[in-house]
């Protein structure tokens, strides 16, 4: 039997995954009203795919609790934020975890740490705990790493086929938590040491950054200069060995958004690139209140009040909103104290989050003069015609109507 810490976006799914592939699996969280809802046979977030895993779980072996229980393997997948002045990780939701576990688990337990972390974050902030409570890690308690590597809105396919890292002291214990893996992975699972596989998860979300980064900086050169930054890179691209990606309003989720500063916050004066492209795609939001001033002017929209942004969430066709540009530009007016409120929609966000949130898609296009396009859901791609008439500011690139405004 396992004990998953954590059923949010990564826990939930990696819970019912074992499930589903005959692992006994108890699914702990905090948050009483989650708890509540999955015990009543209803999921807490839109993902393709997911409903019919938690069914296929439910058929099996699976419970949802509050309590931690005793058992010999814990599965943690919690939050891992960083401080947004230090720029280093906190490790508080990840070192909670533990210390509930160790309160019931028997010895010889197996931790296995999924959520995201900075090298070095287990022997400084885990290590210590456990020997605190009188364990001996690598006798007692074992500890092991396996980041977790899929995204919102391809889960599950994500779990099942992508590759996975397993860090752990000994060998012998990452090949009893491959095998468990082993279960429903049907990708390469990599056994190394667990602060090689601190320093590669992080790495990738960082590597991801900075070449979304490029892109975003290439748009703004571009826009100085009255320049097609999309013609640029299409032709560019045509190099067999350039792959340039497409600009946008700025990066969300809480992988590519957050990970990078872990280097920045453990590696001052080192991480130079990796803290520039931050600043760049942090800086997008207010790029594009940039575009939206000027293009208001330019068409003569003179009320804040007649522009509406559609999307909320940090990427298509999910109901995750953690770390969106959307949200970082509202935040950015409100620092402005811009006057006017300016409307929202998004269509998978059905409960009010902001001011001037719109709920219909009609309604919301009925109100406003002109549309930014935040988020390329699949609703707005399949209703591009109902845009006919409005002032358009694509930060996406998914509309091609005559006299579109780009990034």
């Amino acid at each position: 039997m396992i004990n998953v810490i954590g059923l949010g976006y990564i826990g939930l799914p990696t819970a019912l995954m074992f499930a589903a592939h005959g692992v006994e699996v108890v699914g702990t969280d905090y948050n009483k009203q989650l708890v509540d809802t999955l015990n009543k046979g209803k999921i807490t977030f839109k993902e393709e795919g997911l409903e019919e895993l938690f069914f296929s779980a439910l058929k099996e072996k699976i419970t949802f609790s509050h309590e931690y229980i005793s058992t010999d393997m814990y599965i943690i997948a919690v939050p891992t934020p960083y401080n947004k002045v230090s720029k280093k990780i906190d490790a508080g939701f990840v070192t909670r975890a533990v210390e509930n576990i160790l309160d019931v688990c028997p010895k010889g337990a197996i931790v296995v740490i999924e959520s995201t972390i900075s090298p070095g974050t287990i022997d400084r902030f885990v290590r210590p705990i456990i020997e605190s409570y009188g364990f001996t890690v690598g006798k007692d308690i074992h500890l092991v790493h396996a980041p977790e590597r899929i995204i919102p809105g391809n889960m599950v396919y994500e779990l099942k086929n992508n590759s996975r890292t397993i860090g752990a002291d000994s060998e012998e214990i990452g090949k009893k938590v491959k095998e468990l893996y082993s279960s429903f992975c049907q990708g390469e699972i990599i056994v190394t040491d667990i602060r090689t596989a601190e320093m590669t998860k992080v790495v990738e979300n960082t590597y991801r950054d900075i070449n979304i980064a490029f892109a975003n900086e290439l748009a703004k050169i571009c826009r100085s200069d009255n320049m097609d930054v999309y013609e640029i890179i299409r032709i560019a691209n045509h190099h067999p060995r350039v792959n340039i990606l497409s600009p946008g309003p700025g990066v969300g989720g809480h992988c590519i958004s957050v990970d990078p500063w872990f280097l920045v916050g453990d590696y001052p004066g080192l991480a130079n690139i990796i803290l520039a492209a931050r600043k760049i795609n942090d800086g997008m939001p207010e790029f594009v209140l940039e575009r939206i001033h000027d293009i208001m002017k330019k068409e003569g929209i003179t009320r804040t009040s007649k522009v509406g942004l559609y999307g909320l969430t940090y990427k298509e066709n999910v109901d995750d909103m953690r770390e969106s540009p959307t949200l970082q530009l509202l935040e950015n007016m409100e620092k402005h104290l811009s006057v006017g409120e300016i409307k929202v929609y998004d269509p998978y966000i059905t409960k009010d989050v902001v001011k001037g949130q719109y709920h219909d898609f009609d309604l919301f296009l009925q109100n406003v003069d002109m549309v930014v396009i935040m988020v390329g859901h699949d609703e707005i791609k399949e209703n591009l015609e109902k845009l006919e008439g409005k002032v358009i500011l694509d930060t996406r690139k998914i509309c091609q109507k005559k006299g579109t405004y780009y990034l």
